[in-house]
């Protein structure tokens, strides 16, 4: 087992790998910003180190400085969590030449499923059902409109290296082909570096269901089950449940078998998901496969008793799975929130700022995992993910009712988050009846959402416009309602503090 690892991420995932590490006995290396100095994952570390400035370019995503720090501190093995540098196969690769153990896949595994092109001629050759639609990038917008024919509309046009939502646009007619070309291009490119696209053909309102896998280094590979994510916003999971209330026992054995052919296929190692579309007929297609730990995989360890964490650890330490499939049980019913820093009356905008007040649910079957507390400022750099609560209870009923008594309990003050949203999910009765697919929110926003407000983009656009001609004079000299001539305007500080927002919602 090692004796010392550096965790390369921040806040409540780089806590939870933390407290696996002092659970093994091993000491934990964290790294954190300027941003990011308050941090709890700061102060629980065995070792913090400073590696940069706020700017995720500048700290959590250079790859140099944290190989640095991982020398300078001794540690055999680099945790990643989940986003920053988590699924980059550059960071693998460094740690492969610098003989540092990395706690996930090769970087071989994540090339290949990197690219969804690669990722769906693999799994189609290991026999596993893909989304109809192309197995090569298409370069125009004639190949777009050739491709729609044959799929029929509405069809996706995905990034070949995108990945959380991004670089994604659907197009319902052929008129509306050229302008979602364009704009899958620019932001395939200023997403990832890479203008590539390829198309899908976008099923009626499937459900989303992925398997949480484990793979040792000797060949063998479990699944823990499902979890339903089907709940989502522009392709952003808000909440994840499991098992799925969608599925039988029959189609759990037979996506499971998938799930784990899925894996050998590419000689995977270490933790992973395999994810599905299910169409209304209970058919099932490859979406994609995901090379980390995911945010949601609290609810398999509540439902398994299996710690995910440990296990990866463990695997990547070279000892072997501890347990066969048949070995796996679940029991009861588990369900996950998202708690974001967001203001879903005002279109989701980014709300960051201090917590004024800080109280966290508590009691049986209840999780939270967060690195929140009372008089902590959220950075305005970063995701704007603050916390996961979860819950356990027999059935998913009662989980259901454990998880509105700890909506009510939790208290975050000082910003806007999404639980109220949350506490109106878990009373809809679609939600409660198991009816959810991917466009269950499209379905029923309206019924969650009371106020609707200009999009915070086309304000951002305004204000950021007009603090730019503000900054262009050297003097500024603006009246405000009810007061004297100033030489500040409230507009200028407003533009500011929606630049800060920008770069908040950009970063995610």
């Amino acid at each position: 087992m090692f004796k010392k690892i550096l965790i390369a991420n921040r806040s409540e995932i780089a806590l939870r790998i933390i407290r696996a590490g002092k659970e093994l006995s091993i000491r934990t290396v964290g790294v954190y910003s300027e941003a990011d100095k308050e941090s709890l994952h700061v102060k629980l570390a065995d070792e913090p180190h400073f590696i940069g400035s706020a700017q995720p370019a500048q700290s959590y995503l250079n790859i140099e400085k944290i190989m640095q720090t991982a020398k300078k501190s001794a540690s055999e093995a680099i945790h990643p969590g989940y986003g920053f540098l988590a699924q980059i196969p550059r960071f693998a690769e460094a740690c492969e030449r610098n003989n540092i153990e990395f706690i996930g896949p090769t970087s071989e595994v994540l090339k290949k499923m990197g690219n969804k092109v690669v990722a769906r001629k693999t799994m189609e050759k290991a026999g596993l059902q893909v989304i109809p639609g192309t197995m090569d990038k298409v370069k125009s917008v004639s190949e777009v409109e050739e491709a729609a024919e044959k799929l029929g509309y509405p069809i996706i046009i995905k990034a070949v290296y995108g990945g959380g939502g991004r670089g994604m646009r659907v197009v319902n007619h052929k008129r509306d082909v050229d302008k979602a070309f364009e704009l899958a291009l620019l932001e395939a490119k200023a997403s990832f570096g890479s203008s590539h696209v390829y198309i899908e053909k976008r099923l009626a309102n499937p459900s989303h269901i992925e398997f949480q896998i484990l793979a040792d280094k000797k060949g063998n590979v479990v699944h823990i089950g499902e979890r339903e994510c089907s709940i989502q916003r522009k392709y952003q999971k808000l909440i994840e449940e499991t098992p799925s209330p969608m599925m039988t026992d029959k189609l759990r054995k037979t996506m499971g078998e998938a799930a784990t052919q899925a894996a050998k296929a590419v000689n995977y190692t270490n933790a992973g998901t395999v994810e599905f579309l299910v169409d209304e007929e209970d058919k099932f297609y490859f979406l994609e496969m995901n090379t980390r730990l995911q945010v949601e995989h609290l609810i398999t360890e509540m439902v398994s008793g299996i710690d995910i964490v440990k296990e990866q650890i463990r695997i990547a330490a070279g000892e072997p799975l501890q347990y066969k499939q048949e070995d796996i049980t679940i029991s009861g019913h588990a369900i996950n929130c998202r708690i974001n820093a967001e203001d879903p009356n005002k279109d989701f905008s980014p709300c960051p700022g201090t917590i004024t007040r800080y109280r966290a649910p508590g009691g049986p079957g209840v999780r939270v995992d967060s690195a929140l507390y009372a008089g902590y400022t959220i950075p305005v750099f970063y995701d704007s993910l603050v916390a996961k609560l979860a819950v356990w209870d027999k059935s998913r009923k009662e989980a259901i009712q454990r998880m509105r008594n700890a909506l009510a309990e939790y208290q975050i003050e000082g910003i806007e988050t999404t639980i109220p949203l949350h506490k109106k999910i878990m009373d809809d009765k679609h939600f409660i009846e198991g009816q959810i697919h991917t466009g269950f929110m499209k379905d029923r926003i309206g019924s969650f959402i009371l106020e609707r407000e200009v999009e915070s983009e086309d304000v951002a656009a305004l204000v950021v416009a007009l603090n730019f001609s503000m900054h262009k004079s050297k003097s500024v000299r603006a009246v405000i309602p009810n007061r004297k001539i100033a030489t500040k305007s409230q507009w200028r500080v407003f533009g500011k503090r929606c630049c800060e927002f920008e770069a908040f919602r950009w970063s995610v």
